[in-house]
């Protein structure tokens, strides 16, 4: 019998050793193309994709070392951690570097002079080193202290350089998405439901919390890399502000953008909720957001750029005297905070990036007019012909009377 890729659920390895082997491979081949033969990978979703390490640690200094000529990468990190890169990866205890805690926000040591240490010890050569100098956790300080300390090494700026490769999705991947798709259409379900003119935005946003961590009955969920955003009325104009304690009030729009997270993988997922009876030029309004959103999705399928799709959405609302500064969506998958988004394709007019087989999207149309604003998306992954939805949720404005 076949080994299944995916592991026992759980708290266990999310995948079988084969498939972090597969990918590990296909770094080591795009590291040989550039004449890299040492990785520094610093970003917390690149570090999670190539061993299944997701524990919260990303805060201190921690880098996981690909070298073209090691079997395993090796971790380096806060010896408190170590306990769990054992229990959540295939990595052998020797490719496990620990600092001692006086390493950490210390005026005295420098945890970049133990990674220095390491690849001294463990690297057979370090004649040209990749890093990535656009990651969130990858200082200015670092890299300046990395140069002083190795000044025979050439680095080369890898940036995106595992973001790309994972941008393709394997079935194994998929199928967690699915999962945590299901979640996110549960937190949408139970957002719907609670929602009441004297309810306060906070309170909504803790029942949307409430369902992303308790998940379904068969899967359970952890925090997501962004916070829900919750806003009502006059703030549905504002993309990305914090919910408040003001309540919600009749007549009123509500904006929900939230995801589920499933072993840091994410399915975004948003909906606008209107209780009351809206004004027609709302239902205008919410109509051809969602006839656009159809048009786009019908043109998802391997061959076609995100230019491609983007246009076919800007000239359905333009129909509708619309128009949409922003991009209309972008690439999804293992996500940690302050963001879910993968940095690298984006659907919008200037990129010719093709869709390919197993690429994961949120097309998220929302549009924000000053005082007012509609956000009906989806979630997608690219099939062999077109696409499936890792929400199922209806795209439609939410009418609560």
């Amino acid at each position: 019998m076949k080994e299944s890729a995916m592991s026992p659920t759980g708290d266990d390895i999310p995948f079988q050793k084969a498939e972090y082997d597969r990918r590990i491979a296909t770094v080591k081949r795009e590291m040989q193309r550039r004449e890299i033969d040492t990785l520094l990978i610093s970003e917390p979703s690149n570090i999670c994709y190539l061993t299944g390490y997701e524990a919260s640690s990303f805060y201190v200094f921690q880098v996981l070392v690909v070298h073209r000529d090691l079997e395993f990468p090796v971790y380096a990190g806060r010896f408190m951690d170590a306990v769990s890169v054992r229990r959540m990866t295939h990595l052998p205890p020797d490719a496990i570097r620990a600092y001692t805690d006086d390493y950490v926000q210390s005026t005295e040591r420098d945890p970049v002079d133990f990674l220095v240490a390491q690849l001294r010890e463990v690297c057979p050569t370090l004649e040209s080193v990749g890093v990535e100098t656009g990651a969130y956790y990858y200082s200015a300080r670092t890299h300046m202290k990395l140069i002083k300390s190795l000044p025979d090494t050439r680095f080369v700026d890898a940036e995106l350089m595992v973001n790309w490769i994972r941008i393709r999705k394997s079935p194994q991947e998929i199928e967690v998405m699915r999962e945590a798709g299901a979640i996110s259409d549960a937190m949408i379900r139970d957002a719907v439901d609670a929602a009441s003119p004297k309810m306060r935005e906070c309170d909504l946003a803790a029942v949307v919390y409430n369902r992303m961590i308790a998940g379904t009955s068969e899967l359970g969920g952890v925090y997501a890399s962004s916070p829900p955003y919750i806003l009502t009325g006059s703030r549905t104009g504002e993309p990305h502000a914090p919910w408040t304690d003001r309540v919600i009030g009749t007549g009123t729009p509500i904006n929900v953008e939230t995801s589920a997270c499933r072993r840091r993988y994410h399915a975004p997922i948003s909906r606008t909720i209107f209780l009351g009876s809206p004004p027609d030029s709302y239902i205008r309004l919410a109509d051809a957001v969602v006839e656009g959103i159809e048009a786009a999705l019908e043109l998802i399928r391997p061959g076609v750029t995100c230019a491609e799709v983007e246009r076919v959405w800007r000239g359905m609302i333009a129909r509708h005297g619309l128009h949409k500064e922003s991009r209309l969506g972008y690439s999804i998958g293992i996500g940690f905070p302050p963001s879910w988004g993968e940095r690298t394709a984006s659907i919008r007019s200037s990129d010719q990036t093709v869709l390919e087989e197993g690429m994961a999207f949120h097309m998220m149309p929302g549009l924000w007019l000053g005082d007012v604003g509609v956000t009906i998306t989806q979630s997608f992954v690219v099939t062999e012909s077109g696409r499936e939805d890792l929400t199922k949720y209806p795209r439609h404005l939410v009418i609560k009377p």
